[in-house]
């Protein structure tokens, strides 16, 4: 895993360019602490900072190569877990000088161009600048797992792993505008797929790629879920899902520097914690397992809906089930709070408050031990495990299941911007857009028609939240996080699967638990689901309390510009308790949000337009 930046322009001599570049890489140090590189051409300047995890010594890049008198350079964010296979292929063809998957990258595209995207099976963002034919080719991998950001202008494309990096290139505004506004008071933590908030800024949406020329950016969808007829029965069904998670897993423990996994005793992690302990015992060697837990929180911890119990039973059981070496993170308080404003230096964007600040602090442990750890996230949105896919009145609910909370958000935005927008039908529209972009076939029922819609509405928003969350979280501290459940193979399979299936015994993910049953203890097996853990100690709504106080009293800064202020002053004095985006982002976490945002705008000097 690594950072990537660029500036591509056929009218200015890049090679003038250095001090943006070296800015630009500075702002990526964090994602890729090993090793670092900047290429100069004259029409572009390629950057990159490297975590080096596959060919350590041999995988340094920019990685250039020169064939048939043509030369090409590569800087690539990701891993492909079908190496290998490309490896042998191209062998044909090509004398191969390391082991990195950077260099199959480079060579796949040389010997099929943009079709290249179509071969690969991994996580990954790049660029290529092919010289001879005066383009550079980007590409964003299927799922969305590695972030690629840009921002055009008319005599250049700019482009970096992260929002930070962009805005160090003197060519990029630090401004946001009334759509800025919609997404960050509306939207946030979510964003609109391929909206970067600020002004200007996108992001290459996931499963697209495209060429920047003199003829400027074309971006195309290479890949998006279809639907098509599956006729199997469920016990072919569950042995197709163990086959393909089985397989996931397996590819995603390649590396040359030691894999851990996250473990909170849900079904998920410990799925994969179960089948990576198995494969490493084959080498002689015992698995690393984390979990994350909360100071106080077995005294304070809250019995809900959404959350039926706590996490440290399950874990232990798991990990005397595995015989792992485990090893916990206990978050306090006034760590939690200071971790904050790092959560936005990390995301670039205000975030989930609380939810980003522990996972970042947890990955700052982690990372102390190893580089690379397996984690579960999106196995919920593909199989079906939110309360959102199984409570019917939620789920034929006209609207995103997991932000209902329309009418009480806009109340937060400045009488300017309120003026611009139309905050239910900015929120209206991209749902609907969403939800009609799903792929159906004219068998459907209305219960499989819905379902196709639930899937693409949590492929294209909630899931890209928690993937934005963990990449970042995860790079700040030089961590690669890899997510087998995101393999396309099990996506574009699970879409395809009926719904009862999915609801196997109307237990949520009860397909995944029946196929993967012989990998766990029953009772991790059969556990209700519980979403990633939060701190439910009063000290922390206290603390937050105080500190966005404290920014209201100095008023120092643009926040109550952009935000209404006596909104905020009703916030403080907890008179509402309206779910700020889903059992995620409660009381606590909407005032935290407000402390992200105000930092964030005083960090990158935000200016409103």
């Amino acid at each position: 895993m690594c950072g990537i930046a660029g500036a591509v322009s056929f009218i200015n001599d890049m090679r003038e360019d250095m001090n943006a570049c070296q800015s630009m890489q500075k702002a990526l140090l964090r994602r890729g602490p090993d090793q670092r590189g900047i290429v100069l051409k004259r029409c572009a300047a390629l950057i990159h900072t490297r975590l080096a995890v596959i060919d350590i010594s041999g995988g340094r890049q920019p990685m250039t190569c020169l064939n048939g008198g043509s030369e090409y350079t590569i800087v690539y964010n990701g891993e492909l877990y079908n190496t290998d296979e490309l490896r042998r292929e191209l062998s044909i063809d090509f004398d191969f000088e390391t082991h990195s998957d950077t260099e199959v990258v480079l060579k796949s595209y040389i010997r099929w161009g943009e079709d290249c995207v179509n071969r690969f099976n991994g996580i990954f963002a790049f660029a290529v600048y092919d010289e001879g034919r005066e383009k550079v080719f980007l590409a964003r991998d299927r799922i969305g797992v590695k972030p690629l950001f840009y921002y055009e202008t008319k005599e250049s494309l700019i482009f970096a792993s992260e929002i930070p990096a962009l805005l160090e290139h003197p060519e990029v505004p630090h401004e946001i505008d009334a759509q800025s506004a919609a997404e960050l008071i509306l939207m946030a933590p979510g964003r609109t797929p391929g909206c970067g908030v600020i002004k200007g800024i996108k992001e290459v949406k996931p499963g697209w790629c495209g060429t920047y020329s003199p003829e400027g950016l074309k971006l195309r969808e290479y890949w998006r879920l279809r639907a098509y007829e599956l006729n199997e029965s469920f016990e072919q069904t569950a042995e197709h899902v163990r086959e393909l998670v089985l397989d996931s897993i397996r590819r995603q423990l390649v590396s040359d520097v030691p894999v851990c996994t996250f473990l909170s005793g849900g079904l998920d992690s410990s799925l994969i914690s179960s089948v990576a302990c198995a494969e490493l015992k084959k080498q002689g060697k015992i698995l690393d397992t984390f979990s994350v837990d909360y100071r106080d929180n077995d005294k304070y911890f809250q019995k809900s809906h959404f959350q039926p119990n706590s996490d440290p039973e399950f874990i232990n059981c798991m990990t005397e089930y595995l015989g792992t070496n485990h090893h916990w993170t206990v978050v306090d308080t006034p760590e939690l709070v200071e971790a904050l404003d790092e959560a936005v230096d990390a995301r670039g964007l205000p975030g989930m408050a609380d939810v980003d600040a522990s996972l970042l602090i947890f990955c700052r442990e982690i990372k102390k031990y190893g580089t690379v750890a397996l984690s579960g996230e999106c196995a919920d949105e593909l199989f079906g495990g939110y309360p959102w896919y199984r409570d019917k009145d939620i789920r034929m609910t006209d609207g995103f299941p997991w932000a209902q909370s329309t009418a009480y958000r806009k109340k937060f935005l400045c009488a300017d911007y309120a003026s611009q927008i139309d905050a239910e039908d900015y929120v209206y529209s991209a749902y609907r857009e969403t939800a009609d972009y799903a792929m159906k076939l004219p068998s459907d029922n209305e219960t499989e028609y819905r379902m196709r819609e639930m899937t693409q509405l949590n492929f294209h928003w909630f899931m890209q939240t928690l993937l934005d969350r963990k990449d970042r979280m995860s790079m700040y501290s030089g961590l690669e996080v890899r997510v087998p459940f995101c393999d396309y193979r099990i996506a574009e399979y699970l879409y395809n699967v009926r719904w009862e299936y999915k609801d196997w015994q109307g237990r949520e993910k009860g397909l995944l638990r029946e196929a993967m049953k012989d990998w766990l203890p029953e009772k991790v097996l059969w556990r209700k689901k519980s979403p990633y853990p939060k701190t439910h100690n009063p000290n922390f709504l206290a603390a937050v309390t105080a500190k966005l106080s404290a920014i209201l009293e100095s008023d120092s800064g643009v926040l109550t510009e952009l935000v209404n202020r006596q909104e905020l002053e009703k916030l403080l004095r907890h008179e509402e308790h309206i779910q700020w985006y889903g059992q995620l982002m409660n009381l606590p976490q909407t005032i935290a949000f407000f402390i992200q945002l105000d930092y964030w705008l005083k960090k990158f000097h935000i200016k409103l337009v």
